[in-house]
């Protein structure tokens, strides 16, 4: 492979990584993850939406959480 080939590849396989990684984060909505029984035309769409919208607030609040020491809410009581 000549080197080029070699950036793409490794580019190419650092985005899918993090796609990946996305997915995986969406299928913790178990209904995304099973099989879909409603057979409404765009149920599955809206599921789809809401379990992205759910994994996006997921992250964006846990990335600006503080954590709280149980032990420093317990000792000041």
């Amino acid at each position: 492979m000549s080197l080029v080939e070699r950036l793409m590849n490794k580019l190419c396989s650092s985005v899918r990584i993090v796609v990946e990684n996305v997915i995986a984060g969406v299928k913790r909505c178990r209904i995304v993850k099973d099989l879909l029984r409603l057979t409404r035309s765009g149920i599955s769409d809206v599921v789809m939406e809401i379990a992205c919208g759910l994994h996006n607030l997921r992250v964006t609040c846990r990335q600006s959480q503080e954590t709280l020491d149980l032990f420093d809410f317990v000792s000041s009581a």
